[in-house]
């Protein structure tokens, strides 16, 4: 793969950089691959080569380019860092990953900015972003250096549309007033440009990409930004160093000398996470949790994804879920719970059993019965996935996983 043509262009009202991206070993047309923002942030935005090469890598690697070679000066941290990644991912797979070659020329001069810069976070108005936020606030003074000034609004790694994105902008603008910051509109197709080389089950993002495409969008505002955290999907009870996109061991390693990545919050459970959003109230009535392409009118939630059931699960135990208006419920059910409650992993269900106590606190037998339950269901099907895959090579699991697309289908035509 060849990373070539970056380009600086006005389109309309937004400010674009870009570059194109040529296939070499896989028969595929060239693409352009781009980073946007309004025209209010236009002299934050550069055509930053490191910015490419963190958003092209990986795409490389997993579809299966031999080389990636940008005609550009690259920090030899970033360079290393890069390198230690793939080689994480070629311990994940538990093959032969060929490495990708990486063909650049070694950064020699180090410029030293004069210009104070900022911390940002990634700023999706979900539980993960608004705590780490939150608890950015409550534990840093404004004058430190890692005191957020910026919140970085992306859109185009998520599965979402851009109508739904720019109704997210307008409710989490007065959040990010409330706290402080700067929302900054991002556009990128880091992700869309390769979506058609995608599964069903989205393996690539949230397996592969999802830390290198953030990192990417912080590095080409490098001339505004000092660091961007993102926040950790996981707690230091559930984190495991395997296959998944972002975590500790691949984050950090996407900086450069003058532009650090942070992996934000790992100490926190879900449940003190969702504690601490439910108590700064302008993001308990701003929430935006789901990236389902159709929402109820008049929500930014659709109150039946997985992701709305573990949040809406929770802010119902911490007996506030009737004080928002972002889900188109009030309550939750124990019927609605294990309808539609199911999680794939075992760090979700380990969110529902930190549930348990305090739904007894409140005399909640059903939720307490049906999170219980809902736990048990887990593990037996856990542990026949798990037998499944280690002596039928997962054909029944994909069998099973058939039948429930099916009777989503079914029921979402109903």
């Amino acid at each position: 793969m060849r990373v070539e043509n970056l380009t600086t262009r006005k389109n309309e009202d937004r400010f674009r950089v870009s570059a194109t991206m040529i296939w070499e070993d896989r028969d595929r047309p060239s693409q352009e691959i781009f980073f946007e923002t309004t025209s209010d942030f236009a002299d934050d935005l550069s055509c930053n080569p490191h910015a490419f090469l963190v958003g092209t890598v990986i795409t490389a690697l997993r579809f299966g380019e031999r080389r990636i070679a940008i005609d550009a000066d690259i920090c030899p941290q970033l360079l290393e860092g890069l390198f230690t990644i793939m080689s994480w991912f070629r311990h994940w797979e538990g093959l032969n990953l060929p490495l990708v070659e990486i063909e650049a020329r070694s950064q020699i001069s180090i410029q030293n900015s004069q210009k104070p810069k900022n911390a940002a976070v990634c700023y999706s108005g979900g539980i993960d972003s608004l705590a780490t936020l939150r608890n950015n606030r409550l534990r840093f003074s404004l004058s430190h250096p890692r005191s957020f000034k910026d919140g970085l609004l992306i859109h185009g790694i998520a599965n979402t549309t851009l109508e739904g994105y720019e109704k997210a902008v307008q409710r989490l603008s007065p959040v990010a007033d409330d706290a402080g910051i700067t929302l900054i509109p991002i556009y990128t197709n880091t992700y869309h440009c390769v979506q058609d080389l995608e599964d069903s089950n989205y393996t690539f993002l949230r397996y592969y990409l999802t830390s290198a495409a953030l990192s990417a969008v912080g590095h080409a505002f490098h001339k505004r930004l000092s660091s961007l955290s993102i926040s950790a999907s996981d707690d230091v009870r559930t984190l495991t160093l395997s296959l998944w996109g972002t975590n500790p061991v691949l984050d950090p390693n996407y900086s450069s000398y003058d532009f650090q990545i942070h992996y934000a919050d790992v100490a926190l459970s879900r449940l003190e996470k969702t504690r601490l959003v439910a108590g700064w109230d302008i993001a308990l009535q701003n929430l935006r949790v789901c990236n389902e392409l159709h929402l109820p009118i008049g929500y930014l939630n659709c109150g039946m994804c997985r992701k709305c059931m573990i949040t809406m699960t929770t802010l119902c135990a911490l007996g506030v879920l009737d004080k928002t208006n972002v889900f188109p419920r009030k309550d939750i059910s124990k019927a609605l719970l294990l309808d539609r409650g199911r999680s794939q992993f075992p760090d979700e269900i380990d969110c529902y059993s930190d549930l348990i106590p305090l739904f007894k606190e409140q005399g909640r037998d059903d939720l307490v019965k049906g999170t219980e339950q809902l736990v048990s269901q887990f593990y037996q099907r856990y542990a026949l996935k798990e037998f499944d895959q280690q002596y039928f090579n997962g054909v029944f699991y994909k069998l099973y996983q058939s039948i429930q697309k099916k009777k989503i289908t079914q029921r979402e035509r109903v």
